[in-house]
């Protein structure tokens, strides 16, 4: 099960998960509240929903490998501290991982080397964050073709801002059971490695993987990383 990250959908997994499929696995990707084509209005949108979207989406199965990318890693995480039992494996893929009481903003608020800051831009009183036109392609699909790149930048659309600055509540008996494993990319401009590697340390994750991409490698190199969620789904 795929869940995707800020300022994204699930139709943006269709390359990885096309791949696995034609490959026999079984695969879901969860399109979180407000995103894509779902038109949940911001003002009821939170992190809770999106876990719940998500713990929806599992509900009886077990042994689920759950894959988060960027923010999408937060979400995992807080799906497999609310249902451990049920969770194989967490798969972070340029993902924020949280300590007990981060949020997504308070991680990415260290990271000097990401060029995110730069392009922010918050609306309060809407209650959204977006990306400035003209940093959404290098920062994002740098290595995407330019065609990919201006359809990204056109079809861009502004991420709700409660669930980035909503605090997650992780603990060693739930989250801290769950096995995990991290795909690091070595380009990215959104997540720096410097801090992908700091959080992977912090959580003591002894297994992962890298790629010389962007922040997107579902979109430059989809091939290569549905290998590797599949290699960690046997």
């Amino acid at each position: 099960m795929i869940v995707h990250g800020s300022w994204s959908s699930a139709a943006d997994w269709e390359a990885v998960s096309a791949k696995l499929r034609a490959d026999g696995n079984q695969v879901t990707v969860v399109n979180l509240p407000g995103h894509g084509t779902d038109q949940t209005s911001i003002t009821s949108i939170s992190l809770q929903g999106y876990v719940d979207a998500v713990k929806k989406a599992i509900n009886g199965s077990k042994e689920i490998v759950l894959v988060g990318h960027s923010f999408g890693g937060i979400v995992v995480s807080a799906v497999a501290e609310q249902i451990p039992l049920q969770i194989k494996k967490l798969v972070y893929v340029a993902a924020y991982i949280p300590q007990n009481g981060e949020s997504l903003l308070t991680i990415a608020n260290t990271d000097a080397a990401s060029q995110v800051g730069k392009y922010l831009q918050i609306d309060e009183k809407a209650g959204i964050a977006g990306i400035a036109k003209e940093g959404i392609a290098s920062t994002f699909v740098a290595d995407a073709p330019k065609g990919v790149q201006d359809y990204v930048t056109t079809h861009f659309r502004a991420e709700p801002l409660v669930p980035l600055a909503s605090p997650v509540m992780l603990s060693a008996a739930n989250f801290g059971r769950v096995a995990k494993i991290y795909i690091h990319t070595y380009n990215d401009q959104v997540n720096s490695l410097a801090l992908q590697q700091k959080m992977v340390k912090a959580t003591d994750i002894t297994r992962f993987y890298g790629l010389p991409s962007s922040h997107t490698p579902f979109v430059s190199m989809p091939l290569t990383l549905a290998a590797i969620i599949a290699g960690e789904a046997k």
